[in-house]
């Protein structure tokens, strides 16, 4: 019997990740057809921005313009999914969380959506006109001339801006485990330098290959760890200072009903 209980506890808990990957899905394809709609002056002000000109971007197949807009509205698609993706598995393991639990994680939900804005101003604004104009330079001494088409820079564009931008959720996403107490300060303290080493690599990837640029991303990312790290101090010294309320509640009564 209790087999059997549980066998229906995975179909259940199946069936509910099932309706939840559902409605991010459904999310992400209405972000889609509404992406299309703004692909077109996003692509405009992504062209004319100052990092953009000196370029003449051109078209090698027939697919490159459409193919642009869909990347554009991917894009757009997944900014406005994010959030919902967070609250959908917030949803799906609130049940097995305290209400005090339910609540605390609920907040950080909203704050996804503009940690990524964040994200995305500094990948675009500080990363990604660094990391061109060092490509640019390295084109010029080699004697090349500059000739582009239009799906190889935005490629360039989207590959730099949004892992940087995943990136600066870390705070975020650290927060939420430690509510959901799957991390602790205790134990990011004793991962910092594996943490390290996967930051600093990261750095290395996403950015063009000399120290300045690498040091540019390394700095942001390794101090968000830091944040990170003490925001989830936060987190867990209330969650300790809730527990000794509950059980000295606990005892309380206990005491209560052995003296009554």
């Amino acid at each position: 019997m209790t087999q059997q209980n549980e066998e229906m506890t995975i179909t259940e808990h199946l069936s509910e990740l099932r309706k939840r990957l559902i409605y991010v899905l459904s999310v992400f394809v209405l972000g889609l057809v509404a992406g299309f709609f703004v692909a077109d002056p996003v692509y405009r002000y992504l062209t004319k921005a100052e990092s953009a000109q000196g370029f003449v971007l051109h078209a090698f197949s027939f697919w490159d313009g459409i193919g642009i807009y869909m990347k554009i509205a991917g894009v757009f698609s997944l900014i406005i999914t994010l959030p919902f993706t967070v609250f959908q598995i917030w949803k799906f393991v609130s049940p097995g969380l305290r209400p005090r639990e339910r609540k605390a994680t609920l907040k950080y939900v909203p704050y996804v959506f503009l940690l990524f804005l964040v994200g995305l101003a500094f990948a675009y604004y500080v990363v990604f006109p660094m990391a061109l104009a060092f490509t640019s330079t390295i084109t010029e001494k080699m004697g090349l001339v500059e000739t582009y088409g239009m799906k190889q820079y935005f490629s360039f564009l989207f590959g730099i801006v949004l892992p940087v931008s995943l990136l600066f959720e870390l705070p975020l996403l650290i927060m939420f485990l430690t509510g959901l107490r799957i991390l602790n300060p205790i134990r990011l303290r004793k991962m910092r330098r594996v943490s390290y080493f996967v930051l600093i690599f990261i750095a290395v990837v996403v950015t063009p290959p000399d120290f300045i640029s690498d040091l540019l991303v390394m700095i942001p990312l390794l101090l968000l760890y830091e944040i990170s790290v003490f925001l989830s101090a936060i987190v867990y010294r209330k969650q300790l200072a809730a527990d000794e309320a509950a059980e000295a509640r606990y005892v309380r009564a206990n005491n209560e009903q052995s003296a009554g």
